[in-house]
């Protein structure tokens, strides 16, 4: 489509948003309007940044020279079966479950890893994930990913209900 910005425009729009939210949210915490913790905008500021750069929807591309997929270096090639499971604007560019085919991928990706390791290399430990995780955490991080994902689709010109769409249609076919 020639009115969807390059991979270079997204990542613009998303540092362009990022900038004014930071600034709305330092102007509003010294006003004591809203109160966010060092580390809750950290984890905010690390999860906007990965899908920003590392996560976005465009990977559904990954098979082509995708921005995301080069920010990966060497690594990025791990993301080409991802590109070639969805298609491009399909599933992986929906509001909701787009964004979790991402992280999916990446737990699948991990886990194989990890089982890899686990086999080859039994004696070596895997750094486990803390228990239990707060919500402290959990919302910034879900937070920071899932705007930066939304705003890669509202550039695309993508509706909130574009997946909803896709599976009504389908099913009128039948």
């Amino acid at each position: 489509m020639s009115g969807v910005p390059s991979g270079r425009v997204h990542n613009l729009i998303n540092i362009a948003a990022y900038s004014v939210l930071a600034g709305a949210v330092l102007v509003a915490s010294r006003q004591d309007i809203l109160s966010i913790t060092p580390s809750q905008a950290l984890y905010f500021t690390l999860a906007f940044a990965v899908g920003t750069f590392l996560l976005s929807p465009d990977l559904d591309l990954a098979e082509g020279k995708v921005d995301s997929k080069r920010h990966w270096g060497v690594l990025g090639v791990l993301w080409v079966p991802y590109g070639m499971l969805f298609s491009h604007r399909g599933l992986s560019h929906t509001w909701l479950v787009g964004p979790l085919t991402r992280l999916a991928y990446l737990a699948a990706l991990l886990a194989l890893i990890v089982g890899l390791l686990r086999y080859v290399a039994p004696s070596v430990t895997v750094p486990a994930i803390p228990q239990p995780i707060s919500v402290k955490v959990v919302a910034p991080l879900i937070a920071g990913y899932y705007l930066s994902q939304w705003l890669h689709l509202i550039a695309d010109g993508v509706r909130p209900d574009h997946g909803m769409r896709r599976g009504l249609k389908k099913l009128r076919r039948r």
